[in-house]
């Protein structure tokens, strides 16, 4: 690799500096995987076989040693190399070296993580075995705890560099902190969801009068409250001591709505749906002996009380962003309910034809109905808290028809958002009616050419019938909102008269500026040295764009919580700069002594 010479073009094209710097780091990337792998298998010899490096597996030996050595080497002094133009700001500031950088972590937080996490585990079993009198090697763990160790470093190394104040990436510098906040979310939901399903499964059976044979009850819950422990410690060190939960960039928002918020909905209606279920068969269906029918029951529970807190806490976070994302979060549990309902729906009818079809309701068809019932009940219930069908009536139509404030306090912005959910699920709900009615033509037409084949019509197309007449149902009334808030729109949007939902789709970005006059700036560019929160809360409630803050480097730190920073303005001085400006993107600048620069850009690619 040869240095640029200060003063020298590198290449006469643009985009060899782009192509160059993307080899070198997927070679990088390529090298440093293969060399931590090859080193891993080293260290897992040595922590299990001690004396005896080679053993009887040599290949093995021979790949690790190739691997760790000749790919070890390569990836360092390429590195090298690498770090030593990384303080020029082009180098710094290229999209490769941030994508390396989070490729990279995210490998080794995920495979240090889960090793660690794994060898404990492993150990606290023998430690168990040992209690109850088995006799066990106990070797796992500590390869494990070897792969563990080498990645830990790995993943030390590439934190050191990602945080590095000279050399560190520009770009796409948050995406690490996210990834590992969602990693370690998804790691401690989960421990936490089996170790707390242990302990109820425990008590359950317990109730019930079942004796476990073989290890302790408190072996399982005591390894799945490892996961939960460092999942939750992981999760902690990005999203609080890392500062993640304070970013407020569109890649963050999209990470808190679908892992946080619908990732916690979805969980928390599955185990309540399958709580209702177990309860209803205790009620209405014991065909089955009591320790069978409360065995899912411990797991669910614990899956809706962790789902609830996790969607909890990120709707209570992500609201005051703003209405945006307060709307966003209630659809996105809309939808979920509207799926779960609609599925309860369908299960119902199949049920019903079910009954129908024979002289006698057997106990599967009593127990299909009453899943249907439960999916019905508690996705019914969702959907009524999440979509409040009276008070958004009147809602939408005093938004869209006044373009300010509603009735509810939703600016008119939220509008788009609220249609595109409506043109979705009218859509969706289409492509599944029409899968449906083709399963039940299908069905229809072979029993026709074969009537002599197994099985009659009915119990042929009861399930594709059932779906079919949920996804009925759900888009007629989708339609029917979606007609009503259309007819508020035609006085102020005379173009959406003669258009359908399907058609709608493609204009839904284009209606929003049209419906909301008041809203003269898209996208706000907040540069600031400290204490941002006020000044972008009030660019959004004022202004109704979206806010993306820039923190400036080399400022002195803010004041502490509660007290006011004298050079920084406040939000009705900076609510006087914005006035009168119309822009699809502003830039703000806050400088020494309260200086405010507001500059309205435009994209490079606009002629």
């Amino acid at each position: 690799m040869s240095t640029v010479r200060p003063g020298t073009r590198e290449s006469s094209s643009p985009a060899v500096p782009t192509v160059r710097r993307l080899v070198v780091f997927v070679l990088l990337f390529v090298l440093v995987l293969i060399g931590a792998s090859g080193v891993g298998g080293l260290f897992e010899r040595l922590f299990v076989s001690g004396t005896g490096l080679a053993g009887n597996d040599v290949g093995s030996l021979a790949r690790s040693l190739a691997f760790g050595l000749v790919g070890g080497c390569l990836a360092a002094v390429l590195w090298w190399l690498v770090w030593r133009r990384q303080g020029e700001e082009a180098e710094r500031s290229s999209v490769a070296w941030g994508l390396y950088v989070i490729g990279v972590y995210i490998v080794a937080l995920i495979t240090a993580v889960t090793a660690v996490l794994g060898a404990v585990s492993q150990l606290i079993g023998l430690l168990a075995g040992a209690a109850s009198g088995a006799v066990a090697e106990g070797l796992e763990w500590r390869s494990s705890l070897a792969t563990g160790v080498v990645w830990a470093a790995v993943w030390a190394w590439h934190r050191w560099m990602w945080q590095h104040r000279g050399k560190g990436p520009r770009r796409l510098d948050t995406v690490p902190a996210l990834a590992g906040s969602v990693f370690g979310l998804l790691v401690g939901a989960g421990g936490a969801v089996t170790a707390l399903g242990s302990l109820l499964d425990a008590a359950l059976r317990g109730l019930a009068g079942a004796h476990d044979v073989g290890s302790p009850w408190w072996f399982s819950a005591l390894q799945s409250l490892i996961w939960a422990g460092g999942g939750f410690l992981v999760w902690w060190w990005h999203w609080v001591f890392g500062e993640a939960r304070h970013l407020s960039s569109p890649l963050a928002n999209v990470a808190a709505a679908v892992f946080g918020v619908l990732g916690g909905c979805i969980t928390a209606m599955a185990g309540a749906i399958t709580t209702v279920f177990v309860l209803l068969r205790l009620i209405l269906d014991r065909s089955e002996d009591m320790i069978r029918l409360v065995d899912p029951l411990g797991p669910a529970m614990a899956a809706a009380a962790v789902g609830c807190l996790v969607w909890r806490y990120h709707s209570v976070l992500t609201a005051p962003r703003s209405e945006k994302m307060r709307e966003t979060g209630l659809l996105l549990a809309s939808g979920v309910a509207v799926v779960a309902a609609a599925s309860g729906v369908g299960v119902v009818v199949n049920a019903a034809l079910g009954f129908a079809e024979t002289t006698l309701a057997g106990t599967g068809t009593r127990t299909l109905l009453l899943g249907g019932i439960s999916a019905l009940i508690v996705g019914g219930a969702v959907w009524w808290r999440a979509w409040m069908p009276a008070d958004r009536r009147g809602s939408a139509s005093a938004d869209d028809a006044g373009g300010a404030d509603g009735a509810d306090g939703l600016p008119s912005r939220t509008a788009a958002g609220r249609r595109i959910y409506l043109v979705a699920i009218f859509g969706i709900s289409a492509v599944v009616a029409l899968i449906a009615l083709l399963l039940v033509g299908y069905q229809a037409f072979e029993y026709l050419l074969d009537p002599e084949r197994q099985g009659n019509l009915v119990g042929r197309i009861r399930a594709p019938l059932g779906l079919l007449t949920a996804t009925a149902l759900v888009a007629t009334y989708h339609y029917s909102v979606w007609r009503r808030e259309r007819a508020v729109l035609q006085g102020d949007a005379p173009s959406l008269q003669e258009t359908g939902p399907l058609q709608e789709a493609g204009r839904v970005q284009d209606a929003g500026p049209v419906l909301t006059a008041r809203r003269t700036i898209g996208q706000v560019v907040l540069v600031t040295g400290s204490d941002h929160v006020p000044l972008s809360h009030a660019i959004r409630e004022a202004t109704g764009a979206d806010v993306t803050v820039w923190l400036r480097s080399g400022l002195p730190a803010g004041p502490d919580p509660g007290q006011s920073d004298p050079r920084l303005p406040d939000a009705g001085m900076l609510m006087a700069a914005l006035e009168g400006v119309s822009a699809e993107r502003v830039l703000v600048v806050v400088g020494p002594g309260g200086r405010i620069d507001v500059i309205p850009v435009q994209d490079h690619t606009a002629s």
